[in-house]
């Protein structure tokens, strides 16, 4: 892995996991990749976009995490599974001195995650599910029942301001969210999203799902931190301007 910017230099792991390290404190960073069109899956994965180093920096960015926020639409579309301690990203998080485990909290105004999805049983740190008071109570305390931390943020929406301050309540204060687009959406007009880090793969894919769904009330001006390359796919950490 190269470092374009800042300063040149090649990056072994170590480096990698320094390049991407926050200082302490509350941020929520959005990672994504896209194609140089926009498109974010192929097929309706995002599998096909990916690289070896950007399943590295993908690696990196949740062992960084306090938590690893996601919609439920792309947690279904992407088969996610919990962190454990002997997976590649917990043996990663132990190396650098983290909890080898880490919630993943899923955001569905719905409470549509099933308390039998592999999500939750195979959780060791409890999955948290973000959902709003419109949810089906039954549905939430039947997931409640299987082990799920149930927040309530907002009346008939997801309130994502308040979802951020009960995660940071938690002990959650550093958290990657992986999408997907709708959430993005949603997250930048709410005002949460403090970076965007962003792969490009050098791939036009057209009449896929874009990184963004609809248009944003005003543009977002983003500050352009750090640039890596690696096999051609670009790494680039925007600082987002509030």
């Amino acid at each position: 892995m190269r470092r374009l910017l800042p300063s040149p230099a090649d990056l072994d792991e170590a480096g990698l996991v320094e390049a991407y390290r926050l200082p302490a404190g509350r941020r929520l960073r959005m990672n994504f990749i896209a194609s140089l069109d926009g498109a974010i899956t192929v097929g309706g994965v995002s599998e096909g976009l990916g690289s070896a180093g950007d399943r590295r920096v993908f690696r990196v960015l949740r062992a960084l995490a306090d938590v690893v926020l996601v919609g439920h639409g792309t947690a279904a579309a992407e088969g996610y599974r919990a962190i454990t301690a002997d997976s590649a990203v917990g043996r990663l998080r132990a190396s650098i001195g983290r909890p080898p485990t880490a919630p993943v909290a899923v955001v569905s105004r719905r409470a549509s995650l099933d308390p039998a999805d592999g999500l939750v049983t195979g959780a060791v740190s409890p999955t948290i599910l973000i959902t709003c008071a419109a949810a089906d109570a039954g549905r939430r305390a039947a997931l409640e029942a299987a082990g799920v931390t149930v927040l309530v943020c907002g009346d008939d929406d997801v309130d994502l301001p308040t979802a951020v301050d009960r995660l940071a309540g938690l002990g959650h204060e550093q958290v990657l969210c992986e999408g997907g687009p709708l959430l993005l959406h949603a997250s930048l007009g709410a005002g949460v999203v403090d970076e965007l880090d962003l792969s490009i793969a050098p791939a036009l894919v057209g009449g896929e799902t874009r990184l963004l769904p609809a248009g944003l009330a005003d543009v977002q001006r983003l500050e352009l931190r750090q640039l890596l390359e690696e096999d051609g796919v670009l790494f680039a950490r925007y600082d987002v301007r509030r």
